[in-house]
Formats: structure tokens, C-alpha cells, sequence
């Protein structure tokens, strides 16, 4: 039985042609039968592919060939091209669209002005050290929202983020001001979205910002789920979420019922991407799977009974 993996990495480096680089990404992927997303810009390189494991094992070890990769880490896990719909690799002016390109600097080192990094060792000794001070650490996610419904740090502080681009008006509204002399660990998936968000925060004048090194990934090979990390963890592939042990916590919560859950599914409505919980019993139900926007528009679109067949098609395509 052939042998499959996912492989998931990033690494930030000055890169002079991000063009030739996406090129040479495709031919190799395609090459090896590998499926993904792979994100290059100026400031390097992000991306999760997978494939049967000896293409994936060279693929890893071509990619660190190339002199800006060299020393990438690949963190690894169980799964297989088919979670993937199909090979994406896209020049973009960010690794993570924060919006805000030209606050990103970026040397042969990775993004200056970050903050420390910390393994998850190294968490729990400041977490115990700061307590020992009367000093609370302040858990700090760097995810979307959505993401963190499901899993999420003991008492982290959660901003209210759609996308990855708000959190530059969550930073500057001042409400975590508070935090600005305070001890902050930031986290994420993977640990990419940190790299960014801890420097644009000691930019805005945070003084002691951490970041989890290798993100909650890394944490929950560590601790599984005997640690500070709680529930379920969101991944951008077909599996949709994955556990690090059976001892998870089901912190999601129906939106129709409130029975606990952490399965996402897609709004009823077709060409809408939102993503909302269900549990087993109402995502049966295409009405009840419907987002709020698409429920508020559909109550509102009028009915016109002179519209003829095309309006009635519209209104049943709407309602799928």
C-alpha cells in the first residue's frame, strides 16, 4: 500500500525573482505528482503540499537546495493529494496578506523585528517563571476568528478578525493597548502568520512579544492536548480539522442548535465560501446551512410573479 503525507512550511528570505522561482515550483511539483497551494513573494516562501511520501521526501530535499530555503523546516502529517482540489502556485505581494507589504522587512535571517521565539518548552518555563512573578502571560492568536471556534490557547485573547488583513485595525483600535507592557505569546497554525503579526506589533510599541515556535503544530506534537491548548485544531485542507489526541476537547458550538461540534460546512447558497459549525443532525438540512448574509438577502429579495422562468430559476439557485 502506497504510502501518502502533507507536508507544511515556509520560510522568509529575500528572494530576487519570485517569477522563476513559481516556475521552477510548478515543474517540480508536477513533476513528483505533488497537489497544494505554494505562496512566493519577495519575502520568501509558504506553502502545504502532498503526495505519496518518497515525492514528497524529494521534494523537500529539492526545495532546501535552493540557497534561500536552505534549512526550511517541513512539518508533516498524515493525508494525501486528493485533500488538495489541485496544484496552486501564485507570486503575491505577502506570505500572509496582512496588507501592509512595504512594514515587512525581510533579511537572509527572516523578519526583522519579530518576536522571540519560543518552543513549547520554553512556554511553559516563561508561563510558570512570569506566574512565579504574579505576572499573567496573555495567549494571543494570530488565526481568524473562525478558526479559533474550535481550538484555542486557555484564555487567549481572540480578535475579532474575517481575514488575516483586519488585524492591522484590531491593533490600531488601542483595545489591547493594555497589553503593551504585558508578556504576549502570539501563535497560529504553522507559525507564519506570527512571523509577521509579532513585528508589526512590537512596531506598534508591544514591548515583550513571544511567538510559538512551529505554531500550535508544533505545540500539540509536544503536549497533545495535556498543555495550555484546548480543542481541535482548523487546517486549510480537505480534513478541515484534525486532533492531537482522543483526549480533544469539542469547544465548537452548533450555530442553529448549539450542540457541540467542529465540523465546518459551506453556506447552502451556491458562490458563498462562508464557513459556519454544524452538528451531524442540521447540516442535513440545506435551509438551516444557509449563512446570515444569504438568510438577510434571500428574505429580502421581493417576489415578482410576473419575473417569468428566469426569476424563478435565479430564486431556486439561491436556495440550493
Amino acid at each position: 500500500m502506497t504510502q501518502s503525507r502533507i507536508v507544511l512550511y515556509y520560510k522568509f528570505a529575500p528572494i530576487k525573482d519570485p517569477e522563476a522561482v513559481k516556475l521552477w515550483q510548478q515543474a517540480l511539483c508536477r513533476e513528483l505528482g505533488l497537489l497544494g497551494r505554494i505562496i512566493i513573494s519577495e519575502h520568501g516562501i509558504n506553502g502545504t503540499v502532498g503526495g505519496e511520501l518518497s515525492a514528497v521526501k524529494k521534494y523537500v530535499k529539492q526545495t532546501r537546495s535552493y540557497t534561500p530555503f536552505r534549512g526550511t523546516e517541513f512539518k508533516w502529517s498524515e493525508g494525501e493529494a486528493d485533500q488538495f482540489p489541485r496544484l496552486s502556485v501564485k507570486v503575491r505581494p505577502e506570505l500572509v496578506a496582512f496588507g501592509v507589504p512595504e512594514q515587512v522587512k525581510v533579511n537572509a535571517e527572516g523578519v526583522v523585528g519579530g518576536g522571540e521565539h519560543l518552543k513549547p518548552e520554553q512556554v511553559h518555563e516563561l508561563v510558570e517563571a512570569k506566574q512565579s512573578e504574579g505576572i499573567e502571560v496573555t495567549f494571543f492568536d494570530g488565526r481568524n476568528a473562525m478558526e479559533a471556534q474550535i481550538g484555542r490557547f486557555k484564555n487567549a485573547v481572540v480578535p475579532e478578525t474575517e481575514t488575516t488583513r483586519d488585524f492591522i485595525t484590531e491593533l490600531d483600535s488601542g483595545k489591547y493597548d493594555h497589553l503593551k507592557d504585558q508578556p504576549v505569546v502570539t501563535y497560529c497554525t504553522g507559525g507564519i502568520r506570527c512571523e509577521v503579526l509579532s513585528a508589526l506589533m512590537k512596531d506598534r510599541g508591544f514591548e515583550e512579544v513571544y511567538q510559538l515556535d512551529g505554531g500550535i503544530v508544533r505545540y500539540g506534537e509536544t503536549y497533545q492536548d495535556s498543555g495550555y491548548w484546548e480543542g481541535e485544531l482548523y487546517v486549510f485542507d480537505g480534513r478541515m480539522n484534525t486532533r492531537f489526541s482522543g483526549d480533544a476537547k469539542t469547544l465548537g458550538e452548533c450555530v442553529n442548535c448549539a450542540a457541540a461540534t467542529s465540523r465546518f460546512h459551506n453556506c447552502a447558497d451556491r458562490g458563498c465560501s462562508t464557513l459556519q459549525l454544524y452538528c451531524e443532525d442540521c447540516s442535513h438540512i440545506p435551509a438551516s446551512t444557509r449563512c446570515a448574509g444569504c438568510t438577510a438577502r434571500v428574505k429580502a429579495e421581493p417576489e415578482h410573479p410576473n419575473q417569468g422562468h428566469l426569476g424563478k430559476k435565479r430564486r431556486r439557485l439561491t436556495s440550493a
